[in-house]
């Protein structure tokens, strides 16, 4: 297949099959181009990505950008040795290179046991219509439109004195993963997205805050009124912050942030971090790691979640399984590399976890909205944003920087900034009140937000 064969639209109805069909042909010819070459394993990942990326900023285009990337990926086995090359160019010549030098790297590395493809027998055989393909049909100067009238909106509100732009983004892609055993996967999903970047100042400082959307599909968008609404009341809310003296009280994470609490459960349960032996929570299967009516479920094949596929990296098929049942760590996230290195099986999950849902609760059964949750915390620290990287995967320990809102009564009573909030997880896991339902879609973890018994904060 050329290069030149790959259309430059994928927006039409039928051409998305058709070049799943050619990279499909791409893949199962380089495989047995590999098996005749000596390998006694391959596997290949082919990729199509294009979209359209649109800034304005007061009311001016900054950018425009057309983006069409393609990858394509080997790896052979020769018996416990692999190799692995790549290009990002679909010539013949480009693939026989790849080829060739996955091939001679293969032959001079070490024997590796845990090495090879995913079990055969672990193979998707299922591969239902997840409705993940809305390619939306805007050109540039209606995404400019949209992007400016984004931007209008958040200005239009008193206090805001300048805009760090608004953007559009529409993108989709296309993606084959087929191996030595037979299997061949194909999938194609559309990503799309508007942002909004709002300053606002008076003689006392200047703040900035923003918001975003982003959905599978055009039509779930929220109007762009109401981002730029919501773009403009964060930043408004956040003038005249001020610091807090050194105390321990409640913490609530938004649903934005409460995300990035589990996904550094998500990177100590992980199979990397289990084998290498620097996790914090080495085994912890089996172990009370959170409240007990805490319960946390992988949903992989939700229709038009974010993170939703049928088959993992490996082409091992996914499956709705527990990773937090009544508060105790059912299970680890791996790969079959790792799975081997730790002697247990693939989890479906090489290349990343897939939808996580963090069921809303509390010990009382109570599923609060984000007012309740104010309420339920009474006096404590809102966090509303987080800076640095001051986790630890190995001791647990977490020291951040951050900014919000101090609480009293169940009610904000004033912005804060510049201070630091500190715990280990295995306290912050173990001391959840409780998880909102305002739950936040826009990601692959989907949870509300979290609201915990206690942490350090430092200010002045």
């Amino acid at each position: 297949m050329s290069e030149r064969a790959i259309s430059q639209d994928l927006n039409h109805p039928d051409r998305s099959e058709q070049e799943l069909d050619r990279l499909v042909e791409l893949a199962e010819d380089v495989i047995r181009r590999a098996r005749a070459a000596g390998a006694s394993q391959a596997e290949v990942a082919a990729s199509i990505d294009s979209g359209l990326s649109v800034n304005v900023r007061l009311g001016e285009v900054e950018t425009v950008e057309h983006t069409r990337d393609r990858g394509f990926g080997l790896t052979v086995y020769f018996g416990q040795r692999k190799g692995s090359a790549s290009t990002a160019d679909l010539h013949p010549d480009s693939i026989q290179a790849t080829l060739d030098q996955a091939c001679a790297i293969a032959r001079y590395t070490e024997a590796d046991p845990a090495a090879g493809l995913a079990d055969a027998a672990r193979m998707a055989t299922s591969f239902p219509d997840l409705d993940l393909w809305h390619p939306w049909d805007i050109d540039t100067t209606r995404a400019i439109e949209l992007g400016i009238e984004i931007e209008d909106a958040g200005r239009a509100h008193a206090g805001i004195s300048n805009s760090d732009g608004a953007g559009v983004q529409a993108g989709q892609g296309l993606s084959v993963y087929a191996n030595s055993h037979g299997f061949v996967g194909r999938e194609r999903g559309t990503r799309h997205s508007l942002s909004l970047a709002l300053i606002a100042g008076d003689e006392d400082g200047m703040q900035r805050d923003y918001w975003y959307d982003s959905v599978r599909a055009a039509g779930d968008f929220m109007s762009a009124k109401a981002l730029g609404d919501k773009a403009a009341e964060r930043t408004l809310a956040r003038m005249g912050a001020r610091s807090l003296s050194t105390r321990q009280c409640p913490v609530l994470f938004v649903p934005e942030l409460a995300r990035g609490l589990i996904g550094h459960l998500l990177g100590a349960v992980s199979g990397g971090a289990l084998y290498r032996q620097a996790s914090f929570l080495l085994d912890h299967v089996g172990k009370q790691v959170m409240p007990s009516w805490l319960n946390i479920m992988e949903l992989p094949q939700l229709l038009r979640g974010q993170g939703s596929g049928s088959f993992d990296a490996e082409g091992v098929a996914t499956r709705d399984s527990a990773l937090i049942e009544g508060g105790v760590l059912a299970r680890y996230v791996l790969g079959s590399y790792s799975a081997r290195k730790l002697g247990l099986e693939s989890t479906g999950n090489a290349g990343g976890i897939h939808n996580l849902i963090v069921a809303p609760g509390s010990a009382d059964h109570a599923k609060d909205d984000f007012a309740a949750m104010l309420k339920r915390m009474d006096t404590g620290l809102l966090v509303t944003e987080v800076m640095g990287q001051g986790v630890s995967t190995i001791t647990g320990d977490y020291s951040r920087g951050a900014a919000g809102f101090w609480v009293e009564n169940g009610q904000i009573a004033y912005p804060v900034e510049e201070i630091t909030i500190a715990a280990n997880l295995r306290e912050m896991f173990a001391g959840i009140v409780a998880v909102g339902a305002d739950v936040d879609r826009r990601s692959h973890i989907l949870t509300g937000s979290i609201l915990l018994e206690r942490m350090t904060v430092a200010g002045e």
